[in-house]
């Protein structure tokens, strides 16, 4: 049996109680500050009100302030936070984990910089790494919807990392005959594939709300655009260096996401004809990673692009997504520009 602290009592992260549970490890899930109803919920009688199931018995809960009790003895970490939340566990909870836990991320994005540069969360967090520790960072990417993993339906995804040995423990704590894992040292053809599919899937419910404003099923439009969203997802991580057949986890994912995640409602308003800001309006509250990804990742393009390193006409699906976002644009989809060029 393996201990597991969990920092981050978000769904993802909780739904993976399941797996871990069912193997013989022992659970500990910790909020941050922002999940605190969710941990006195847990700790009353085990369920868990966002991810609307009761979690195993045996699942331990904790407050942030009970952080350190959490790590006391753990054999590997997970971080449950989203996108929103990565500053957060740096500054506040990395420095807690013990030298040499290894840390596996549920965590989907990227950090771009000013020259273009792009850095995979595993990246990030290794840089962030106090001088004297040593942790190998993994994460997680590919099609699941915590509900449905919580629930035992089937779900292939990838845990990427570059120690193998690490990532078979990982498999070990995880695997069940419902939850399918493969493993790569393709960390940056998983992270980068996987984290696109948030800002593409954005880019697909065009085509929904397209649906909706004519009233009538437009496939082909919807269709169409995942294509072009596969193909800019795979253009992307050949030029990071990863392995383009990778990407099957992040168009996988980027399915999931358009049939039933949080980026579709705000495609689908953009794609009706409503104004950006008022989308926004309409949706706060929401946590919507796609937006944040689908502007950092139009900006690596355009500057990458100005420096000679990619094309800008193999990416106009997400440098328009990026107008409609940040300069004002209404919806024309750039159907021309979709045209294949080698």
């Amino acid at each position: 049996m393996s201990t597991i602290t969990v920092i981050g009592a978000g769904v993802m992260a909780s739904s993976l109680s399941f797996p871990a549970m069912e193997n013989g490890n022992e659970m500990r899930l910790t909020g941050t500050p922002l999940d605190r109803e969710i941990i006195e919920s847990v700790k009353d009688n085990r369920y868990h009100p966002t991810l609307k199931r009761t979690l195993p018995e045996g699942v331990k809960a904790y407050q942030i302030e009970e952080l350190d009790a959490a790590l006391d003895g753990c054999d590997a970490v997970i971080l449950g936070v989203s996108s929103f939340g990565v500053d957060w566990f740096i500054e506040n909870a990395l420095a807690k984990i013990p030298d040499k836990i290894p840390v596996i991320a549920v965590t989907k994005g990227v950090e771009v910089y000013d020259d273009g540069t792009i850095q995979t969360f595993p990246e990030l967090f290794e840089s962030k790494v106090e001088n004297g520790k040593s942790h190998e960072f993994c994460a997680i990417g590919g099609p699941c919807r915590c509900y449905e993993l919580a629930d035992h339906d089937d779900t292939r995804v990838a845990f990427c990392g570059r120690n193998m040995e690490v990532l078979k423990f990982f498999k070990k704590l995880l695997e069940r005959d419902y939850y399918h894992i493969d493993l790569t040292q393709d960390v940056a053809g998983l992270e980068i594939a996987v984290a696109l599919k948030n800002a593409y899937a954005l880019g697909v419910s065009l085509g929904i709300g397209l649906e909706e404003k004519q009233q009538k099923y437009m496939c082909n439009t919807q269709s169409a655009l995942f294509g072009q969203s596969s193909y800019e997802i795979m253009k992307y991580v050949q030029y990071m260096g990863g392995n383009v057949e990778n990407s099957i986890h992040g168009i996988g994912d980027l399915y999931v996401t358009v049939m039933g995640g949080r980026s579709k409602e705000i495609g689908k308003r953009l794609g009706a004809g409503m104004p950006y800001d008022k989308a926004m309006e309409e949706l706060k509250g929401v946590t919507l990673e796609s937006v944040v990804i689908a502007k950092r990742a139009a900006k690596a393009i355009r500057i990458l692009s100005e420096n000679g390193k990619v094309r800008k006409e193999d990416y106009p699906l997400i440098l328009h997504i990026d107008d409609i976002l940040q300069h004002g644009s209404m919806l024309d989809i750039p159907w021309k520009k979709f045209q294949v060029t080698e």
